[in-house]
């Protein structure tokens, strides 16, 4: 495949499997050599969050989310079937037992891929989420940077 073939991905869902899609496509995308962007918006952008606090500035409001939301892609619940939180451990057994990659290592993997993943600056003002609480290494943009990136997809995908 040439090098000029380029996919988009937004993600907009925070569930783990939803966003384990959105990377194994990414993944596999940037394997066929295709530039892949991965524009993280609302609920998606838990998946790019430290897992450890980051002590930062917040009025109530941006606390409550901080606190509402998962710390992080393990921290994500799935779609369907959460259980009040035994089904995330199921999945990442049958993961595990399957030797798939789990979400943390595919955002790894993709990183190593030089995937473009961005933030959603203006959803992190509306949740009150700043650069310091998220992964090192990422881009952050308005919708504008993701249409500059998409109008020229071979691929768009909204999860």
């Amino acid at each position: 495949m040439s090098a000029n073939k380029k996919t988009t991905i937004v993600l907009f869902s925070g569930d783990y499997d939803k966003a384990m899609a959105a990377y194994i496509i990414a993944n596999g995308a940037a394997a066929y050599d295709h530039e892949v962007t991965i524009f993280h918006t609302f609920w998606g952008l838990n998946a790019l969050r430290k897992e450890e606090h980051v002590a930062v500035k917040k009025g109530f409001m941006e606390k409550m989310f901080g606190k509402m939301m998962p710390r992080g892609a393990e921290k994500m619940g799935l779609s369907k079937m959460n259980f009040a939180g035994f089904g995330p451990k199921m999945i990442k057994d049958i993961i595990k037992k399957h030797n798939a990659v789990p979400l943390p290592d595919l955002i790894t993997m993709a990183q190593e891929q030089d995937i473009k993943l961005v933030a959603c600056t203006m959803t992190m003002d509306l949740l009150g989420l700043q650069q310091e609480e998220l992964l090192d290494n990422i881009e952050y943009a308005g919708v504008g940077a993701y249409l500059g990136d998409a109008q020229d997809g071979n691929v768009n995908l909204f999860i």
